[in-house]
């Protein structure tokens, strides 16, 4: 999955050093959906004389790894009312495909191409076990942008930073060039990422690792209420691991 965003507004910041407080110690113990994780069998569903009896309940890992954004609902904006509506790829698959194709996004989601490659990576979001959403950004009932919201600690991208259970990542294009350069990335960010915090009370941090070298993408995560935590390298890019914080969304 491509770990980068393509808004277009500028900014840095700086970086505590790591191991430089507490928020750089690794929470060791396993959240609950691990161990879900761990025992399901080849078809998805776990043994039942293998689960605890406090593990066992219908199968429905959408709804337990991201609390369902599906049913987060409107929220109103400085922008307008905007709405995060699923991903259908048989019906949003050509519009997915021309962002995709888009220079300035191709430059870092690295998905240009035929309808094929789109499709793949929207099956790979789809069959995430529940670990990822992929949505469009639906702004006053016009689809302009495409988010994944996705279980950081959940992801690979936990081995890289000192993840804590229920981490919420966030990835985010702006379809219509537009859309650019004009603030609306940092206000659909915020409004996101407040939904995150809003309907995932288990959530304290939500993390963002646009690529280093987009500094128009970076800028909208700070404008947002990011703070820039560190670099890290991941095998695609290095980038820029952003962070929200619950304790500080009203301060930032």
């Amino acid at each position: 999955m491509p770990r980068t965003e393509a808004t277009t507004e500028p900014g840095t910041d700086e970086a505590s050093p790591p191991g430089s407080g507490p928020e750089e110690t690794l929470d060791l113990r396993l959240p609950d959906e691990f161990l879900e994780i761990l025992l399901e069998d080849g078809d998805g569903t776990p043994p039942a004389h293998e689960v605890p009896a406090a593990v066992q309940k219908p199968w429905d890992t959408s709804a337990d790894l991201l609390d369902t954004p599906a049913d987060w609902g409107p929220v109103n904006t400085p922008a307008g009312d905007f709405h995060l509506v699923p991903v259908v790829p048989e019906r949003d698959l050509s519009l997915i495909t021309r962002w995709m194709n888009d220079p300035a996004v191709a430059a870092y989601w690295d998905l240009a191409g035929p309808e094929t490659v789109t499709a793949a990576h929207l099956r790979g979001q789809c069959d995430g076990a529940g670990r990822s959403f992929p949505c469009l950004g639906v702004l006053d009932g016009t689809p302009m942008s495409y988010f994944e919201i996705y279980r950081a600690d959940l992801d690979p991208l936990a081995r890289h930073y000192p993840a804590r259970p229920h981490d919420t990542g966030i990835h985010l294009l702006l379809g219509g060039v537009a859309d650019r350069g004009r603030g609306l990335g940092s206000v659909l960010l915020r409004a996101v990422s407040d939904l995150v915090l809003d309907r995932r009370p288990r959530c304290a941090r939500v993390i963002a690792e646009p690529d280093l070298r987009n500094t128009p993408s970076v800028s909208a995560f700070l404008r947002a209420g990011f703070r820039f935590f560190a670099e890290v390298d991941l095998p695609e890019k290095r980038a820029a691991l952003m962070v929200r914080d619950r304790g500080l969304r009203d301060l930032l």
